[in-house]
């Protein structure tokens, strides 16, 4: 099969997606759109339509297995489901197993405590560097560097209080009075955070592959070292741009029951955050 017979098929299978909240596969299209500069033509929220509108609890009794009810809020089961289910299926079992979402134990409250003082710990040895040698060029601004994923070097001028957040919050370095030079490309600084965290939750201790910030950046935040942990999909978009403590108060989404090991140790969940 040639090159362009093989990008048309490919072109012609139907596009789907994992739900986050009921793990069912469905249709691109059941998904929102999501907002932004970077986002893609492609680029959907976890969640299906169906699941955004349901609480917790209602989360929870559509996932649960059953076996003769069916789901009221999945769409009708067509050939074109079937088959879009099939694809989805192969595509997941020829992922390796690193890609594959790790399965864990319960984590207890005591469990997610430890975890959050442990991340705080981490975030305070984080000691503000010195911006007293910063000054402003003939433009009144700061020259900010740094590198993208691709290692291409950019360049940018920026006001003197986000530099100054910049360098106190361990994202960048002065290199001279008028220039500060970014620690991090975008892929660079995920991994970081991710690795620091030890790819858990925040907030429910559940395995995490997102950055969150702890002062959502529409209340003033920047993406840096001191302001971002490791968050799930879930938390992070329930979250949204509340504050920590409001969201932790307020009642943190739980992680779906086909997420749990079968343990015969009902008190081993201490240290699931360990990896």
């Amino acid at each position: 099969m040639t090159e362009p017979q093989q990008n048309k098929d490919e072109a012609s299978k139907p596009l789907i997606k994992k739900c986050t909240y009921c793990q069912e596969m469905k249709p691109l299209t059941d998904f929102q759109r999501r907002t932004g500069r970077r986002a893609g033509p492609y680029s959907r929220r976890g969640p299906c339509r169906s699941c955004r509108g349901l609480a917790p609890q209602e989360r929870a009794a559509t996932s649960a297995p059953s076996g003769e009810e069916t789901n009221p809020s999945a769409a009708p089961v067509t050939q074109h489901s079937l088959e879009a289910n099939t694809a989805a299926h192969s595509l997941e079992a020829s992922l390796p197993m690193e890609a594959q979402r790790p399965r864990r134990k319960p984590v207890t409250d005591k469990a997610r405590e430890r975890h959050r003082q442990r991340v705080r710990h981490l975030l305070s040895r984080l000691k503000p560097a010195d911006t007293r040698a910063l000054r402003l060029n003939r433009n009144g601004m700061i020259r900010l560097r740094g590198k993208t994923d691709q290692g291409r070097r950019w360049h940018q001028e920026i006001e003197l209080d986000l530099a100054m957040t910049l360098v106190r919050e361990r994202m960048a370095v002065i290199v001279n009075p008028y220039t500060v030079r970014r620690l991090y490309s975008n892929k660079e600084f995920r991994q970081y955070v991710l690795k620091r965290d030890r790819y858990t939750c925040f907030f429910c201790g559940d395995y995490g592959d997102t950055i969150d910030h702890l002062l959502p950046r529409a209340k003033g935040g920047h993406t840096t070292p001191v302001n971002c942990v490791c968050a799930c999909n879930e938390c992070n978009q329930v979250k949204a741009a509340r504050d920590v403590d409001e969201f932790i108060e307020s009642g943190v989404p739980q992680p779906s029951p086909d997420d749990f090991e079968a343990s015969d140790i009902p008190d081993a969940s201490e240290d699931t955050l360990r990896t």
